[in-house]
This record gives C-alpha cells, sequence and structure tokens, in this order.
C-alpha cells in the first residue's frame, strides 16, 4: 500500500473536545492523524520537481528562513483525501464564530461547495503546501488569507520527529485583543496535526463577544530538518 492508498478516518477524533479547545485557546491538537510511513511518503516529496505551482524561499520576502511549495491541482490523493474529510467537522465552528462575530457569511457543508464558491471569485490556485526548515531556519507569525473568501480554520501536520530529525522549531500562536496578548507553544509529536485559527475567532469578555486577533508561526530550528503539511481550505488568486 501506497501512502496515497492509505484510508483516511477523521471520525475516530474527539471533535467535541477539539470544539471546547478551539473556542478557549483557538487552536486544537488531533494525535497521530497520519503513521510515521504516511509522514516519511510525504515528506519525500519535496525533493520532487513536478506536483508544485510555485516555490517560496522565505527570506527573499521577508517571511522569515526555510521554503515552501505550494501543490498544484491535481493535489496528492492523501492530502486530497485529508482535506475533504476534515472540513466538514469544522464547518460548524467556522459558521458558529461568524454568527457570533456579525460576519455575514456561512459555509457550506462540503468542502467541494466551497472551493466552487472561491473559484467563482477567481480563487482558483491550490493552497495545501509542504515547508521544508534547516537549522536556523523559522517563520515569522503571518495569517494566511489569499482573497476574499477565508475559512477561518486550517490545519498543520508535522511530518518529523521532534528531538530525533530536528530540535528547536515549536509551532507558536498568538493571540491578540483589546485586552492584551498571549502567544502559547503546541507541542506536536511526528503524524500530529493542530487545527487553528486563521485570522480571528470570538472570545467571551466583560460586554459580550471580543474579537481575538490570531497569528502563527515556528520558532527558529536549533538543528536537523523539518517538514509540515500545511492544509488551507480556501484556494487564492
Amino acid at each position: 500500500m501506497t501512502i496515497d492508498d492509505a484510508a483516511v478516518d477523521a471520525e475516530t477524533f474527539d471533535w467535541a473536545g477539539i470544539e471546547r479547545s478551539l473556542d478557549a485557546r483557538g487552536n486544537a491538537v488531533l494525535p497521530g492523524l497520519l503513521s510515521a510511513a504516511q509522514c516519511a511518503g510525504l515528506a519525500a516529496l519535496y525533493s520532487l520537481e513536478r506536483g508544485y505551482r510555485s516555490r517560496v524561499v522565505m527570506a527573499r520576502h521577508g517571511f522569515g528562513r526555510g521554503e515552501y511549495k505550494y501543490f498544484a491541482y491535481p493535489l496528492p490523493p492523501l492530502l486530497d483525501r485529508l482535506r475533504h474529510a476534515l472540513y466538514p467537522h469544522l464547518v460548524p465552528v467556522a459558521n458558529r464564530w461568524n454568527r457570533q462575530l456579525g460576519v455575514d457569511v456561512q459555509y457550506p457543508g462540503e468542502l467541494d461547495a466551497f472551493l466552487q464558491r472561491c473559484h467563482r471569485a477567481g480563487q482558483t490556485r491550490p493552497t495545501p503546501l509542504i515547508l521544508e526548515y534547516g537549522e536556523g531556519d523559522y517563520n515569522c507569525l503571518h495569517q494566511d488569507l489569499y482573497g476574499e473568501h477565508v475559512f477561518p480554520l486550517q490545519v498543520a501536520i508535522l511530518l518529523s520527529e521532534p528531538g530525533s530529525d530536528f530540535t528547536g522549531g515549536e509551532f507558536v500562536v498568538t493571540e491578540a485583543a483589546a485586552s492584551g496578548q498571549r502567544a502559547e507553544v503546541v507541542a506536536l509529536r511526528q503524524g500530529d496535526a493542530v487545527v487553528f485559527t486563521v485570522h480571528q475567532r470570538p472570545a467571551a469578555g466583560r460586554r459580550g463577544v471580543r474579537k481575538v486577533a490570531m497569528r502563527h508561526g515556528v520558532s527558529r530550528l536549533r538543528g536537523g530538518r523539518r517538514h509540515t503539511i500545511g492544509l488551507i481550505f480556501h484556494d487564492a488568486r
């Protein structure tokens, strides 16, 4: 069996608990989403020339150090199945957050219907990507927006094993609101995924719901090599 033949089972996760974590902190971990073999197979794709629409060297754009590649359509089958399997579980959170924030946008229950909405607006370029970091590399805090149509949650999957393949390189999320700022390091093992806020989320405040702006990044690698998959559900212009 190849990595692209492997099954994707999103039903085994505690989605009620994931929703509570997203509401409380803006992120939640999906432990063991991928096997070690699946991680190794996906990481091996980075060295290939075909299958990508673009390559970005972060230092050239002030994004940090390291590089990443955006996959072209058609996506590798495993990533396509993951994107389709995870999206329906995140839609209820996304729609509720928009209602709480007074945003007049609701997302369809299936990914293909949402992608059609993106494509009608000229957002036709795929956004799933694979990132590679070496010693001294890092990713500046940022938000992945890409166009008018933005799904408010995305997923990052760690393909490398901390302490064995690399040291340092922690996944970091920050939030900023009128009440102050907060940073959190999300601990991941190989095959774990983190669901996190793309742009902003609602949070309880003294006067009702307040808006919290979120960013994410990766701290500096002290050694080794780190690969990550990013699953973004909206396409780009």
